[in-house]
């Protein structure tokens, strides 16, 4: 068992409290949202698939969030199907 584990177990065993962070924030849970406002203050720039691109004029959106689950569940969303829903440079 590492240094770590043996500390955060031990402490524990004693009543403490412990929260272990792994860095980066946890992922929210996938849900049909009942709007793009509900689903942009997720996803600032939309959800879709892992190969999707854009097809709206002018600036071409790269930085929505790749996640085909989110995106299934808010396909209605997607106006011009380009295999992302709520898209916003």
């Amino acid at each position: 068992m590492n240094k770590l584990v043996t500390v955060v177990a031990t402490f524990a065993l004693l009543g403490g409290s412990v929260a272990l962070a792994s860095g980066a924030e946890a992922a929210p849970r996938p849900k049909e949202y009942k709007n793009c406002t509900a689903l942009n203050k997720v996803y600032p720039h939309g959800v879709g698939l892992r190969n999707a691109k854009d097809k709206t004029s002018g600036t071409r959106v790269r930085t929505f969030t790749k996640n085909p689950t989110v995106y299934k569940l808010n396909k209605k969303s997607d106006r011009d199907k380009d295999g992302i829903a709520c898209e916003k440079a």
